[in-house]
């Protein structure tokens, strides 16, 4: 029997797993998809708020604020790709500039640094912004942060130090037994004592298998636009409007690889799986961001996509032990800050909730760093031509994009997560990523798949398990 069951390999769960795994524990992660990290920790804003908007006395207020400083170190040890270029809400009229003030009163309270900045402040902070902005509220302690990479550099850490994960593993029934928990999926049973429920916008549906929600998760879809790298970067920070009670508002905001990132719109649906785009959300889109810059390039858009968010009916993270049935851990509602409050609320599940349900003796060789990636990108012209003489696949080129060569990707099928499709290549290193959206790369992925795993090039799939990109058969 395990002694820990986590349900959902995103964020949440990929760093309550990393969390965990620092203790002598026997750890199972179950993700119903065929790679980590694919469902909100996929398609979101990618920022790490400051902490200043949340209401105070809520749980988003207390992890955001608390998670804000640990990005740094936990970045640097995972290798992923973190920024700290701090945010700016803007007043669009003087009208507005009254709810700054509060605003900054919600920051004192929170415990945020912040700062007012009056209209030539603004201008000078982001030139491209419209005339009519009179006025912003300037957050440094905010960043931005590859969620992709901290998702599954994560697991992967986890599963270096002893945790098990098994994909396609959609739970589909929970038993209580007198000493654990049966969890059933399609492919058997698996037993644990303590289970950890982090599946996001099923997390509802997770409880009622085995014991009773008191809330819901309505799914609230978000839509962005996607722009290709810019010359002269559109934004410096992450741009707000001020926030309304749905939603922080249309942001544009730059992402770590140097692409800029506009949306999302805040559309409650029924469906926990819809993540379409429609003509009609992205127009709300671009209306709501050219009232905040000027010539804003949609031209230059490459990609556009949803996410879904899980909202709850209690407007606050719900992370708590269930009320009904003792060691089921519900880590449920993680919607923003939920990305920026993650280390936070990672922490607090494992040493204060499992902490009453098991003992945690430290793991003397817990090792808190991965295997850095190659990163051609960042490498001087000698220094890759070092790593052209000793392995020539740092020759072979395979996205051109984004620099992505044949080296890239053998190290990364080499590591210790599965690596089960095109996509889930695309997620850690970005091929496909760029300006051709893997109209050039994808076959070239798809063929060092093949190779290296030795399998026909039928048999890779570009996303979910039996989604081939090759004709099948």
């Amino acid at each position: 029997m395990h002694d820990i069951i986590i349900i959902g390999a995103g964020v949440i769960g990929a760093l309550i797993g990393r969390e965990a795994s620092k203790y002598e524990l026997d750890i199972l992660m179950l993700e119903k998809d065929n790679d980590v990290g694919n469902g909100t920790t996929a398609a979101n804003s990618a920022i790490v708020h400051s902490g200043y908007d949340p209401k105070p006395g809520t749980l988003k207020a207390k992890f955001n604020v608390l998670a804000v400083p640990m990005f740094k170190d936990l970045c640097a040890d995972l290798d992923v790709e973190f920024k700290r270029i701090g945010s700016l809400v803007v007043a669009q009229s003087e009208d507005e500039l009254p709810r700054l003030d509060e605003l900054k009163a919600r920051a004192a309270i929170n415990g945020v640094d912040v700062k007012i900045l009056n209209k030539a402040e603004v201008h000078a902070l982001e030139p491209n912004l419209h005339d009519h902005i009179v006025g912003g509220l300037f957050a440094p302690t905010a960043g931005i942060v590859n969620p992709f990479e901290l998702a599954a550099h994560a697991i992967e850490n986890a599963v270096d130090n002893g945790m098990t994960l098994k994909l396609n593993e959609r739970v589909t029934a929970i038993e209580k037994l007198n000493d654990g928990f049966k969890v059933i999926t399609p492919n058997g049973a698996y037993y644990g004592k303590v289970v950890i429920n982090a599946a996001g916008v099923f997390a509802d549906n997770i409880i009622n298998m085995v014991s009773k929600a008191d809330f819901t998760i309505t799914p609230r879809k978000g839509s962005y636009f996607v722009l290709d790298k810019l010359p002269i970067p559109l934004v410096n920070t992450v741009l707000f409007p001020l926030p309304n009670i749905h939603s922080k508002g249309i942001l544009v905001v730059p992402t770590t690889a140097g692409n800029t990132l506009i949306g999302p719109t805040s559309e409650q649906i029924m469906s926990k799986v819809d993540v379409g785009t429609d003509y009609a959300s992205l127009e709300n889109i671009r209306q709501n961001a050219n009232r905040l810059l000027k010539n804003i390039p949609f031209h230059k858009t490459i990609r556009t996509f949803s996410g879904l968010r899980a909202t709850p009916s209690t407007g606050d993270f719900v992370i708590e032990h269930d009320k009904y049935v003792r060691g089921l851990i519900n880590v449920a509602g993680i919607e923003s800050p939920g990305l920026a409050s993650a280390p936070a609320i990672a922490v607090h599940v494992v040493n204060e909730l499992v902490k009453d349900l098991l003992p945690l003796k430290p793991r003397k060789d817990f090792n808190p760093k991965i295997r850095p990636l190659l990163r051609l990108k960042n490498l001087t012209t000698k220094e890759i031509q070092a790593k052209v003489k000793n392995d020539k696949n740092f020759a072979t080129l395979v996205c051109n994009c984004e620099q992505i060569t044949k080296a890239d990707i053998i190290d990364l099928l080499s590591r210790s997560i599965p690596v089960n499709s095109v996509k889930a290549v695309k997620k850690r290193l970005r091929a496909g990523f760029g300006l051709c959206q893997g109209g050039f790369c994808t076959a070239k992925v798809i063929a060092i798949m093949a190779e290296y795993y030795g399998i026909p090039v039928d048999e890779i799939a570009y996303d979910d398990k039996e989604s081939y990109v090759v004709k099948h058969g």
